[in-house]
């Protein structure tokens, strides 16, 4: 049987209006795009929580603690002691001051170890050598038993002569206390000069 075209165009518009209706309904009932087909967030992405502020920089290896006074290197000093440095260590003829619960006498050998690397400060440093007579502020290593000098030449003296009179002189200039108990500027710099008796007596009164 034969279709007459003239009446199913009318069908077919309506059937493609209600078509186009349908798919628009279908798409705003989602209030909006498909949570599935969204892209993922990247892991790559940083996180807040990932990245603190407060995190604390990095310790510095800087310059050594400058001592102004021989009263401060004796508050600070673990052991104080004057002797001779020998080949291998250093050998103690008196103790001027120890630390509560130190093991070291006069006869005893110590080791002196050198200033940690990395201190900028280092190639400022006279070196300890076989025969010399000496007055050190010592701080002692935690994690072995060897000691250093506090910061470096701050902490050595050298000796001359005998008894209490004898003469102690900083080994360095500029690296170097400018007085007993109170700082004199105007020896800044210059090197500082006294006697094993005056170091006794400032060692006997530190705390």
């Amino acid at each position: 049987m034969a279709v007459d075209l003239r009446r199913t165009r009318p069908l077919w518009a309506t059937a493609a209006a209600v078509l186009s209706a349908a798919a628009l309904a279908a798409c705003g009932s989602g209030g909006g795009a498909d949570p599935a087909a969204a892209p993922a967030p990247s892991s790559a992405a940083p996180s807040s929580a990932a990245t603190p502020t407060d995190v604390a920089p990095p310790p510095v290896k800087g310059k050594l603690r400058g001592y102004a006074t021989v009263r401060q290197l004796s508050d600070t000093a673990d052991l104080v002691v004057r002797g001779e440095v020998e080949a291998v260590g250093f050998r103690v003829d008196e103790v001027l001051r120890a630390t509560t619960g130190s093991t070291v006498r006069a006869g005893a050998r110590i080791t002196l170890a050198p200033l940690p690397s990395g201190v900028p400060d280092m190639v400022h440093m006279s070196k300890l050598e076989a025969g010399q007579v000496v007055v050190l502020y010592l701080a002692q290593d935690p994690a072995a038993p060897t000691f250093r000098t506090l910061s470096g030449d701050f902490g050595v003296f050298d000796l001359t002569g005998s008894g209490a009179e004898a003469v102690a002189t900083t080994r360095s200039q500029t690296m170097a206390v400018s007085g007993l108990n109170a700082e004199d500027p105007a020896a800044s710099g210059h090197g500082f000069r006294t006697t094993l008796g005056q170091l006794r007596a400032v060692a006997a009164q530190a705390r």
